[in-house]
C-alpha cells in the first residue's frame, strides 16, 4: 500500500527557513521589549507574594493556560508554593481550592477572557489578591487586578498575526522572570532546588551522602596491622574492594594497602610471603567524612586518580569505604 506524501508539491524550504528566522526575530523583539515596560507592577507582584501565607493560583485559558502550567510549576519548583487552576474548571467547583491566604495570577493576552472575567467578582468578594498578566492595560482583568504586569506585543510571529505565539513567549518570559525575582529573595539555593527534585540528577548530587551508599561493617575490607601478607590478599579478594584498610585494635586507621601498591611491590622484586600488614601498607590514607556528600567523593577520587576511598567518622575512625562502583549504582556519576 502505497503511503500519499505529506509534503505539498508546493513546499518552499527557503520560504519555511526565512519565517523560521523571523519568528525567531520577533519573539525575540518581544521578550527585549519587556524590558523596557518592567517596572512597579512586577515589582509590587513579588512584594506582594513574598507576604502570602499560601500560594499562588494561576489561572488562564487556551494557549495561555498552557503557559500558566509551565510558570505554576517553575514557582513551585524554586521556593513558592503555587498551582494552577482552570478558570472554566473554576466556576464548577474548583474555586474552593482558592483561600484567603492565595494570590491570584491571570493570565490572557487580550485580558477578556470570558471564563476567567466570570469568577472575578468571586475573587473580589473573596479578597484574594489579583495580578493580572496581560497585554491590554485597559481590559477587565486588569482593571479589576490590584496590580498589572505588561506583556503587551506588537504583533505575533504568525503570518496570520492570530495564533499566540510572540505573545505566549512573552508570558513564559515574564513567569520566569518572577520566578527568578522570587528565589533570589528567598535565598533559594541549590540544596533547596534538589529538595524538590529527589529523583533528578541534581538531586542525587546534592542530597545523596557518602553514608548512604557506602560499604559499612563486615563489607569493609579491613585487617589488624599484625596480619600477614596472605591474610591481606584474602581480605581484599573477598570484598572486592581492590584494597584493604589496616586498623589498629580500637578501630583507628593506621593505613591502606591498595592493588596499585601490590603492583609496584612486584615490579620491586620484594619477598612478600614474610610481610605483615604494617610492612606494606602506605601511612596517612586518603579519606572522607562519612557526612559528606557522594559526589564529593566521586571529585576526590578523579582529583587523586583512585577508584575507591576510606569513610571516617567525626572522630577520625573508620567506619565505611567506598568506591567508583557504589557511586555508578546509586547513579552519582
Amino acid at each position: 500500500m502505497t503511503v500519499p506524501s505529506l509534503i505539498a508539491s508546493s513546499f518552499d524550504a527557503q520560504r519555511a527557513i526565512a519565517l523560521a528566522n523571523e519568528t525567531f526575530d520577533i519573539e525575540a523583539a518581544a521578550v527585549q521589549g519587556l524590558k523596557s515596560r518592567l517596572g512597579e507592577g512586577f515589582v509590587r507582584t513579588v512584594e506582594r507574594v513574598l507576604t502570602i501565607s499560601g500560594r499562588v493560583v494561576v489561572m488562564g485559558m487556551g494557549k495561555s493556560g498552557h503557559v500558566g502550567r509551565k510558570i505554576a510549576a517553575t514557582l513551585a519548583s524554586t521556593g513558592t508554593p503555587a498551582m494552577f487552576v482552570h478558570p472554566a474548571e473554576a466556576s464548577h467547583g474548583d474555586l474552593g481550592m482558592v483561600t484567603v491566604a492565595d494570590l491570584v495570577l491571570m493570565i490572557s493576552n487580550s485580558g477578556e477572557s470570558q471564563e476567567v472575567a466570570a469568577i472575578l467578582p468571586v475573587l473580589k468578594r473573596l479578597g484574594v489578591p489579583l495580578v493580572a498578566m496581560t497585554g491590554n492595560a485597559r481590559s477587565t482583568m486588569a482593571q479589576h487586578a490590584d496590580f498589572w504586569i505588561d506583556t503587551a506585543v506588537s504583533k505575533e510571529a504568525c503570518p496570520l498575526n492570530l495564533a499566540p505565539t510572540a505573545s505566549t513567549t512573552a508570558q513564559l518570559a515574564m513567569g520566569d522572570a518572577l520566578a527568578v525575582a522570587l528565589l533570589d529573595a528567598r535565598g533559594f539555593r541549590a540544596e533547596d532546588f534538589a529538595r524538590s527534585h529527589p529523583g533528578g540528577a541534581l538531586g542525587r548530587k546534592l542530597l545523596t551522602h557518602v553514608s548512604d551508599v557506602m560499604r559499612s561493617g563486615d563489607a569493609i575490607p579491613r585487617v589488624m596491622p599484625t596480619a600477614t601478607f596472605s591474610e591481606v590478599m584474602r581480605e581484599m579478594s573477598a570484598k572486592g574492594l581492590g584494597a584493604a584498610a589496616v586498623v589498629s585494635e580500637d578501630g583507628a586507621l593506621m593505613g591502606i594497602f591498595t592493588d596499585g601498591d601490590l603492583r609496584r611491590l612486584v615490579e620491586q622484586g620484594a619477598d612478600l610471603r614474610a610481610k605483615t600488614a604494617m610492612e606494606v601498607m602506605h601511612a596517612n590514607p586518603c579519606t572522607i567524612p562519612a557526612h559528606a556528600l557522594a559526589v564529593d567523593a566521586a571529585d576526590l577520587m578523579e582529583a587523586r586518580r583512585i577508584t575507591s576511598v576510606l569513610v571516617v567518622d567525626d572522630a577520625g575512625r573508620l567506619c565505611g569505604a567506598i568506591n567508583s562502583n557504589d557511586l555508578m549504582r546509586a547513579k552519582v556519576i
